[in-house]
């Protein structure tokens, strides 16, 4: 048994304390939030995370999982300090380290004996090397201390799957004593075999931004794609199925629609180019690839008005605010600035989600709220599935209809198709299906 003490709970201090008290290891989360905390302590989960709640409530009964709001308590005992605070992006584009440094700082006034201090958060390249000076500079006591990088891959809406069986776990380490506590710690994993990815602190740190720049470039590629497909006549759902069929190339990330959000590839892509900026080299894909996504808002708009007429004085319902499915988490969601778009033109919106309504109130109180997908398209000229619910793929379109006053579906997702919405009196748009092809759906 490994003692551990995680600073921060939140989506990625939560989900990795848990499933490492799952492993039998002692694991106490820190948090300067005393309400969060005590909610913990009763079994409250800050953010929808599909089974996380009863993985919490198990190991806190079988006295593996503990929270505090003391940093002084939490690294008492522990063999391991994991640092999984924010790293928002700033108004610039850069990742904001000012919690990352703070808890440095902290660390080193309370460091007492030998300790590996690991960076989960995910931090630009270098910021292990920064963190490591903050700490000796804070030191209260002669002792000596090892750095380590062990980025997260947890997709939210499936993190206990993907921390339980991951594709690989990746260390940075510069020291063997840390090597050998991270592999220990990681050793049930074993049994599956997970490739266990040992590396240096810098190169561990830039596997992180890569992985997911390269995903949001596949995103971005595949919308670029629907938008020719729409112009030539052909099908991206066909086009993308036989791309992914190359298994140089794989099936995932290849669905065109609203693009990506949430708090990882927005963050990491922008991270990236400046990460590359401040060493005079340019990320010229990536970049492309941000402003690529950053037009599908607009895109649906422009479809929008193109079903429904001006949309001035309209009535519109939106299916979904979160980023993806399985998840509240509305950080970049391409619902955000769709609704800016809406607004901007005098809409009346009407909208629905299973999870995110309480977090979009935030930014958005004067929206209408529902609590079905029918009572937002109450009254709606036109109907927008903006994002992929369960819940949303088997709509009765008969239900549907009788509740709308007009008849524009606009899938943004790519959920439905064309022949089957118009069997039901819709007219029907999405992302990469020409209104021309004659392809079978």
């Amino acid at each position: 048994m490994i003692r551990i003490c995680m600073v921060g709970t939140g989506y990625v201090g939560l989900v990795s304390g848990a499933c490492m008290a799952d492993f039998g290891h002692k694991v106490t989360c820190v948090d300067i939030n005393k309400d969060r905390i005590e909610s913990l302590r009763k079994g409250g989960i800050p953010f929808y995370e599909p089974g996380l709640d009863r993985l919490v409530l198990k190991n806190v009964a079988e006295d593996r999982l503990f929270f505090t709001t003391s940093l002084a308590e939490g690294m008492r005992d522990a063999d391991v300090i994991f640092i999984a605070v924010q790293t928002p992006m700033s108004g610039t584009g850069e990742a904001d380290l000012q919690y990352v440094m703070k808890v440095g700082e902290e660390i080193g006034e309370l460091l007492d004996s030998h300790k590996v201090i690991v960076t989960k958060s995910t931090v630009p390249v270098g910021t292990n090397r920064e963190l490591r000076k903050v700490i000796q500079s804070h030191l209260k006591h002669d002792v000596t201390f090892d750095m380590a990088s062990n980025p997260e891959f947890l997709r939210e809406g499936s993190s206990i799957e993907d921390f339980m069986r991951p594709d690989r776990v990746v260390v940075g380490v510069e020291s063997e004593h840390a090597e050998k506590l991270l592999s220990e710690l990681y050793r049930p994993l074993y049994l599956l075999d997970t490739p266990l990815v040992k590396t240096g602190i810098e190169t561990a740190e830039l596997i992180k931004y890569a992985s997911n720049s390269f995903l949001a470039v596949k995103i971005s590629f595949i919308n670029e794609m629907a938008t020719l497909a729409e112009t030539v006549g052909a099908d991206i759902s066909h086009v993308a199925k036989a791309m992914g069929l190359d298994k140089r190339i794989g099936p995932k990330f290849l669905h065109a629609g609203l693009g990506f959000g949430g708090s990882c590839l927005p963050k990491d892509t922008n991270a990236i180019v400046h990460i590359a900026d401040s060493w005079g080299r340019d990320m010229t894909i990536v970049r492309a690839a941000i402003a690529v996504n950053a037009e599908l808002p607009r895109r649906a708009l422009d479809k929008a008005e193109r079903m429904a007429g001006d949309l001035s004085g309209k009535t519109v319902a939106l299916l979904g605010l979160a980023f993806k499915p399985n998840t509240d988490d509305i950080r970049s969601s391409p619902t955000l600035p769709l609704v800016e778009g809406l607004k901007a033109k005098g809409c009346t919106i009407r909208v629905h989600d299973p999870a995110a309504m309480e977090n979009f109130k935030l930014f958005h109180p004067d929206l209408v709220y529902t609590d079905s997908p029918y009572e937002a398209c109450s009254g709606a000229d036109i109907t927008m599935l903006v994002t992929e619910w369960n819940q949303y793929r088997q709509l009765d379109f008969n239900q549907l209809r009788e509740s709308m006053t007009g008849n524009a579906f606009l899938d943004c997702r790519n959920v439905y198709d064309r022949p089957y919405l118009e069997r039901f009196g819709f007219k029907y748009d999405c992302f990469g299906r020409a209104e021309h092809t004659s392809e079978l759906s």
